[in-house]
């Protein structure tokens, strides 16, 4: 009998990775970030992101980290999977985070970071032709999610809250 040693690949803040089974994935630290998990369903492929911020353009450096932003990051996930073997018509997403860590008294949509980053990233993926289909995001708790591309479960553990599976 041989037994299967697994691994677990962190993924950082601003930060994309591939991996495939018997590795696990994980990232800490989603508060206002969004980690999005895209998995080919039969290749047992999977890759995550940690997206910072929604949109490339707002920002005033020219020279960026195309995985510190939803716009850039989960088109460049997308096609990572694809060059490592993964299928379009297998692929699936899975998402996370996105609180509204800080209560602001002003109402400026510039403000809204963890709404406006989840926005993004399901409208990136719409455009991809990736269904989301399933996401815990929100709320106003960080969260560290680990995706097993085997049982295709995102678990989600939310400060001082139970863990959840997804």
């Amino acid at each position: 009998m041989t037994s299967v040693k697994t691994t677990v690949v962190k993924v950082g803040i601003a930060d994309l990775k591939i991996i495939q089974f018997p590795q696990l994935i994980r990232t800490s630290g989603l508060g206002s970030c969004v980690g999005t998990v895209i998995y080919d369903e039969i290749k047992e492929i999977a890759g995550l992101s940690h997206v910072l911020l929604p949109n490339s353009q707002q920002g005033k450096q020219t020279n960026t980290n195309p995985y510190k932003y939803a716009d850039t990051a989960i088109p460049y996930l997308y096609q990572e999977l694809i060059k490592r073997g993964a299928e379009e018509s297998s692929l699936k997403a899975k998402l996370a985070g996105g609180a509204q860590m800080f209560q602001l008294r002003t109402g400026t949509d510039m403000m809204r970071i963890g709404p406006r980053n989840v926005e993004s990233v399901e409208q990136a993926l719409t455009e991809l032709g990736v269904p989301i289909v399933s996401k815990d995001v929100g709320g106003n708790v960080g969260r560290t999610i680990e995706f097993d591309p085997r049982s295709k479960l995102l678990a989600v553990r939310k400060i001082n809250q139970e863990s959840m599976m997804i």
